[in-house]
């Protein structure tokens, strides 16, 4: 497999990072996918506190396996999140929309490995300095917010800029895909979208039904969104104009790219024995 120190540094069987999607990363998911050998990571966007720690006490009581939650610092309650996190200790936080100085030594102070996700050279430079322990380096390809590189592009400037482990996110939905990133320097991988296809992912079964009839060319990115350029999927004529409004969010359905390669449901364990029997493929392919 991939360089260790990801895994050696989270405690996991696999170099495999389970994205932190709003409303959608929750127990049963987070804890299919530790238990699976990767890192499931908990969504605390549009939680309470409360609810929050409810989560986590859940996740605890599912599993022994390391988890994260991820913090999305643009948050207005984001400081009583905080104490719930240094309350509950999990063993990772990953962040986002932002930059988590203000409590990065805080947290590693507990024990707790801080994992900033982020998508240009200067950040991760910035964030290295901070201490974080490593960094997800997301590409555009991703569902969600993104920025504006390519995974491909940015991916092997940040492993020669930095020394902290790096995660490589964005286009990532096969074990090819792992290999590649492996082959740019990443020493693991996060996925969102592959993610949604799992019978464990509480989505809505119209979102899912959307998700699994994607082609290649089924997402797009929405320059309007509040909170920056998001990718999502595209609505259709077909969509039930009823059924979209009860989605929230205007019917935003955020899924990545690779959204064309998710064409069946499947377990979280299902998921991850393809992706490594994938990845070992592709590997005897390339020293052939």
């Amino acid at each position: 497999m991939m360089d260790e120190r990801l895994t050696s540094l989270l405690g996991i069987s696999y170099p495999i990072i389970q994205g932190g999607m709003a409303k959608i990363s929750r127990p049963s998911l987070v804890s299919a996918v530790s238990q699976a050998g990767g890192l499931g990571v908990l969504t605390s966007m549009g939680l309470t506190p409360q609810e929050l720690s409810q989560d986590i006490q859940e996740v605890q009581k599912q599993i022994d396996q390391p988890f994260a939650v991820n913090l999305m610092l643009q948050q207005d309650n984001i400081f009583d999140l905080l104490e719930v996190i240094k309350e509950m200790n999990p063993p990772v936080v990953m962040t986002g929309a932002g930059s988590p100085k203000a409590f990065v030594q805080d947290l590693k102070d507990l024990g707790i490995k801080v994992i900033p996700v982020l998508s240009t050279v200067s950040q991760a430079k910035k964030m290295e300095a901070l201490g974080v322990d490593a960094i997800v380096v997301e590409g555009q390809e991703a569902g969600g917010h993104i920025g504006w590189t390519s995974t491909m592009a940015v991916l092997p400037q940040v492993v020669q800029a930095v020394d902290i482990p790096v995660v490589a996110a964005g286009g990532i939905g096969s074990g090819q895909a792992i290999a590649a990133a492996e082959c740019l320097g990443a020493c693991g991988v996060q996925l969102g979208t592959l993610f949604l296809s799992a019978k464990e992912c509480p989505i809505s079964d119209f979102y899912r039904k959307k998700l699994l009839a994607c082609q290649d060319q089924d997402t797009l990115v929405s320059e309007l969104h509040p909170g920056g350029r998001v990718r999502s999927l595209k609505a259709s004529s077909q969509d039930d104009p009823d059924l979209l409004a009860k989605e929230g969010e205007a019917g935003l359905h955020y899924a990545g790219e690779v959204a064309g390669q998710v064409n069946h449901l499947a377990s979280v364990q299902e998921i991850m024995d393809q992706l490594l029997a994938q990845y070992q493929s592709t590997l005897a392919k390339l020293i052939q």
